[in-house]
C-alpha cells in the first residue's frame, strides 16, 4: 500500500478549474442581471403588483470575454423603461476582475474539500 501515491494531473485540474470559473461567472452574472431587471421593474417575472414600472420583453444574448473564456450573457429587455445595467458597462466586452474573485473562492473550496453545490 505504501507504493500507491496519487499524482495529480495539474493540466487537468487547471482546465477543470477554468471551466468551473467560467460557468460560475456566467451563472452569477446572469442572475445579477435578472435581479437588476426585477428591481427596475419593481416586480419579478410573472409577478403582478400595483407599483410595477415595466414589463419583461425577453432578452438578448451578448458575448462577454473573461480570462477563463467567453460567457453568454442573457441581458433582459424591458417595456416602458430602459434597462441599463450597472454591473457591466455599456460597450465593455471584456472583464478580468469578475473571475479573480471566483478563481480565489473556487480554488479555496477545491483544496479545502468543501462542496460547491
Amino acid at each position: 500500500m505504501s507504493g500507491n501515491i496519487i499524482q495529480p494531473n495539474e493540466d487537468l485540474i487547471k482546465n477543470n478549474l477554468k471551466d468551473l470559473v467560467r460557468d460560475s461567472a456566467e451563472e452569477t452574472l446572469n442572475a445579477l442581471l435578472d435581479h437588476e431587471a426585477d428591481e427596475l421593474a419593481r416586480a419579478g417575472k410573472y409577478e403582478r403588483t400595483g407599483d410595477r414600472k415595466g414589463y419583461r420583453s425577453g432578452h438578448y444574448e451578448r458575448n462577454f470575454g473573461t480570462t477563463s473564456g467567453e460567457v453568454k450573457l442573457r441581458v433582459p429587455k424591458l417595456k416602458s423603461i430602459q434597462f441599463e445595467t450597472a454591473i457591466i458597462e455599456r460597450y465593455k466586452r471584456r472583464e478580468c476582475s469578475v473571475e479573480e474573485a471566483l478563481n480565489t473562492s473556487a480554488a479555496q473550496s477545491i483544496f479545502t474539500g468543501t462542496s460547491s453545490r
